[in-house]
């Protein structure tokens, strides 16, 4: 299995991997620090954010140089202030015309870097209050902006990462279900579906059986793994809340033929933990994880179980496996 993980998370006490450093690290301090992580092969760079002032295929080689392959973009709709009131479905022609303009040169950049995966997390399109917004417009301007940069580059696969709200009260491609809707709409064969673990928790969801629609329906381009209790991003290390649920969602998604990297979205910042040895941590977490998913599929006990819908068979066969005996 390949890892990639959050490039910001290194900027984590800086202290402890650059005790002269003033200031905050840039991009390719960061990449040295994530190249530190043992077990750590691949990395996302957001776009434009971690570019601005770089060469972007200049910064794909750095990272080579250093053991990291480049997993991929993903987009971040932050470079101006007008973006707050939607990316895709701004009100203003000429901002959503930013937005999407700005989505290609990201796309033509990490051509450029030899990559192939663009991920759209539109968390600025959406609304807050009722009465705010005509939502049959929104839709349209939502799936006419998702289908113009997936045809500016029907070579590239472009996945929809979705999670409820944040920044806006209601994101307009808030759940699983509504995001295949839209990608049916959209009608394109490049198009596809990254899942956070912690945004389909607080999207009301079952991980395994989000999991399992994409694969139905669509086509699973992006997991990226980390843990909550349910209510928002919490960003917690692999497995700290919902172990059971983990490792349930990496046995769907392997038994569904996914072979992309495992991608940790965590916030060692939010309390000032090592992101190194977090890093590190949720490396070990799941590679222990996925010896127990062949465990569990060893065990025709298991399928048994499942196809009969025994879940106190399946239970003991799962705890079993997790705790012994």
């Amino acid at each position: 299995m390949k890892y990639a993980s959050r490039l910001n998370s290194f900027a984590t006490r800086p202290e402890l991997f650059w005790p002269e450093l003033r200031g905050k690290p840039g991009t390719l301090e960061l990449l040295r620090r994530a190249a530190s992580a043992r077990g750590l092969g691949e990395i996302d760079l957001n776009f434009p954010d971690h570019l601005n002032g770089l060469d972007a295929p200049e910064v794909a080689r750095r990272a080579a140089d250093l053991g990291l392959s480049l997993n991929g973009f993903a987009m971040r709709y932050y470079s101006e202030p007008a973006f707050k009131a939607g990316a895709f479905t701004n009100p203003d022609p000429a901002v959503r015309r930013r937005a999407i303009d700005l989505t290609k040169r990201g796309m033509d950049q990490l051509a450029a870097c030899g990559g192939t995966l663009m991920t759209l997390w539109l968390g600025q399109d959406g609304f807050d209050h009722p009465f705010a917004a005509d939502y049959a417009a929104l839709w349209a301007m939502e799936i006419d902006g998702i289908r113009e940069v997936a045809a500016h580059n029907s070579d590239m696969a472009i996945s929809i990462e979705y999670k409820p709200d944040e920044p806006r009260a209601h994101a307009l491609l808030r759940d699983v279900g509504t995001t295949l809707l839209a990608i049916r709409e959209v009608g394109m064969p490049n198009m596809g579906v990254t899942l956070d673990f912690a945004h389909v928790l607080y999207a009301g969801e079952q991980p395994a059986f989000a999991a399992a629609l994409v694969a139905r329906h669509s086509r699973l381009l992006g997991v990226h793994l980390n843990d909550g209790y349910g209510g928002r991003d919490d960003g917690l290390m692999v497995g700290a809340v919902h172990t059971t649920l983990t490792i349930e969602l990496l046995r769907q998604v392997r038994r569904d033929g996914y072979t992309g990297a495992i991608y940790f979205d965590t916030f060692p910042d939010t309390s000032g933990l090592d992101p190194v040895a977090e890093c590190e941590a949720n490396i070990a977490t799941v590679t222990g994880m996925l010896a127990l998913v062949d465990k569990l599929d060893a065990d025709n006990g298991l399928g048994e179980a499942l196809a009969k819908q025994d879940a106190v068979a399946g239970q003991r066969i799962v705890q079993r496996a997790l705790l012994g005996g």
